[in-house]
């Protein structure tokens, strides 16, 4: 019986076949595109930024009082040099895709990465805020150094802040690809252009979202499984998603939302509300309210013996 296997004419076939689905492709294939960012190289920027919010947490360079300078300097450096790189990349990838000859895409990316740079003290002083939060809203916490090193909200709220600043400069890719790389380290989903306060602090973490055009003030809490997204999307004449508008919720200062609670579309919660676990927000809540679902009665049967077995 002649043995079946990959002949050099079937892969040859097979090759042809897959070649053929890639003519006239648009966005899933790279194939002669030069200009495009390289994910990994972004994401050992991220690495290096992380390491100076966080001199030495990574255990990767021996930070001292003496030493943090120098190593301040040459992670600044390769950083700037890498980052704007990378932006100049994506800057040129959407010049080619709008058809822009301005030509001074590297100029723009030493701008974006210069604004980067020059916000790492701010960012510093938010992230003090955020940790802060965390140590004082979670029992469970021991240390600050605990939190850094091992709480997934640090990592995701640390690369947002780093991304909403690339977001604000107007930088394509990069920083949608820094938070899908915090999003599938943490479960904590944070588009870069949502604004965030002051003070923030999510609970546990896993299956977090927030939406683009949320807005978030200071000193706001929020438990695993929340939501924060669009609850529709206006299209225009031609059925198109039309982009650009404020879609999801405004969170205003001292709010804490449960796990598993949802708030959609453009509406706002008030100052020092609570939202409870497991609720559907479609509306506006005042201030100060709460707002939980309706209790569900408990049933608690006593099991009964049958035949040697427990029924209920």
């Amino acid at each position: 019986m002649k043995k079946e296997g990959l002949t050099d004419k079937k892969m040859q076939d097979l090759v042809g076949e897959i070649a053929r689905t890639y003519k006239d492709d648009t966005g899933i294939n790279f194939i002669d595109v030069s200009n495009l960012p390289v994910r990994d190289r972004i994401v050992e920027v991220l690495d290096l930024l992380i390491e100076i919010l966080f001199p030495g947490y990574t255990g990767k360079r021996a930070v001292t009082k003496s030493n943090v300078h120098y190593i301040v300097i040459d992670i600044l450096y390769h950083a700037y040099t890498e980052l704007s790189e990378q932006i100049e990349r994506a800057y040129k990838y959407q010049c080619r895709m709008q058809n822009c000859d301005t030509g001074d895409c590297r100029a723009m990316a030493e701008k974006a990465t210069l604004h980067l740079l020059t916000h790492v003290p701010e960012i510093r002083e938010l992230l003090k805020g955020d940790v802060e939060a965390a140590f004082e809203g979670d029992p469970a916490a021991k240390s600050h150094e605990e939190i850094v090193i091992s709480y997934p909200c640090i990592t995701a709220i640390a690369t947002y802040r780093i991304a909403h600043e690339l977001y604000l400069k107007q930088v394509p890719l990069i920083p949608r690809i820094m938070s899908e790389c915090a999003h599938a380290k943490t479960g904590i989903d944070i588009h870069p252009g949502a604004t965030i306060g002051r003070n923030f602090f999510i609970d546990h973490g896993t299956g977090v979202v927030v939406g683009e055009t949320t807005i978030i003030g200071d000193n706001v809490k929020i438990y695993q499984g929340t939501t924060l997204g669009a609850m529709s999307f206006p299209k225009d004449e031609r059925g198109r998603i039309i982009k650009g508008r404020k879609r999801h919720p405004t969170i205003e200062d001292d709010v804490t939302i449960y796990a598993e609670a949802t708030i959609l579309g453009d509406v706002t919660i008030g100052k020092g509300a609570i939202i409870g676990g497991n609720v559907w927000v479609k509306q506006s809540v005042p201030a100060g309210y709460t707002v939980t679902t309706a209790n569900a009665d408990l049933v608690c049967k006593t099991p009964k013996i049958s035949g040697g077995m427990y029924e209920i």
